[in-house]
């Protein structure tokens, strides 16, 4: 039962990044107006095959100050049901803060809880000198890395996807850290179509991202996939992420989305 749970979290934030790393690329598309606030919460059912195995929420949290200046906040929070916390429960919260005006990081956080695991990690990313600063509680590890200009944290960029136009046909690509390394990724917009979820029905975007940077239980399956379907207006809301890899089949499906833009 944990070689079930782990993947299905772990995959969603994993799909969350590809998501971000599909749609950004700040030299070739014009910034539209943020298309979300203080208040937007969105809520996933996780799947395991077709085991209910948990849920995600991504959350906009009310404007803070770091250091002065006002900063965006984001949460993430992955579950798993009360079935599975008999085997294996987890409790995961990722925190990621970015200047106002989106141009990059300015501070993540991540609590893993899962099973016997307890990890607390923290990454304050140095725009103006392009660094990052990693930190691991307990085990006091510190690391320093070069980013690049513009260089987001995996959750922070998905929200700055949601400010680009998109269209079928894109190759595009933008830089993530999550305090070990920078990766570029890549990938493509397949096709527009209309698809139904446990929130609604939705015209979307089908994207497909690119593996080849992403380890874990991805990088040990053959023929590993992920496919992600945001909707096709201005606001750019995943509604179903699902992917495959060698112990099974993930979906992630819209369940409820409120306080929206």
């Amino acid at each position: 039962m944990i070689i079930i749970v782990k993947p299905i979290l772990q995959i969603f934030v994993v799909c969350l990044f590809c998501i971000a790393s599909l749609l950004s690329s700040l030299n070739a598309w014009a910034f539209e107006e943020i298309p979300f606030a203080p208040g937007e919460r969105l809520v996933f059912q996780l799947k395991w095959i077709f085991v209910p195995a948990g849920e995600a929420v991504v959350e906009v949290l009310p404007y803070e100050k770091i250091d002065g200046r006002s900063v965006h906040h984001f949460v993430m929070t992955a579950r798993s049901n009360s079935y599975l916390d008999t085997f294996y429960r987890v409790r995961d919260r990722i925190d990621a803060y970015t200047d106002m005006a989106m141009n990059g990081s300015v501070l993540y956080i991540k609590k893993q809880r899962e099973g016997s695991t307890k990890r607390d990690e923290r990454v304050i990313f140095d725009q103006e000198n392009l660094k990052a600063y990693y930190h691991r509680k307990k085990k006091n590890k510190n690391k320093e890395i070069e980013i690049i200009p513009g260089t987001f944290d995996p959750l922070a960029v998905f929200f700055f996807t949601r400010t680009i136009n998109i269209s079928v046909g894109m190759q595009i690509k933008k830089p993530v850290s999550d305090g070990h390394k920078v990766v570029i990724g890549k990938a493509k917009i397949v096709k527009r179509e209309k698809i139904k979820v446990p929130a609604g029905k939705f015209d979307t975007f089908l994207l497909e991202p690119e593996l080849k940077h992403i380890g874990g239980v991805f990088e040990k399956s053959k023929g590993a996939s992920i496919k992600v379907w945001v909707t096709a207006d201005k606001r750019r809301i995943p509604v179903r992420l699902t992917s495959k890899v060698s112990v099974g089949y993930f979906t992630g499906e819209l369940v409820s989305a409120k306080g929206l833009k």
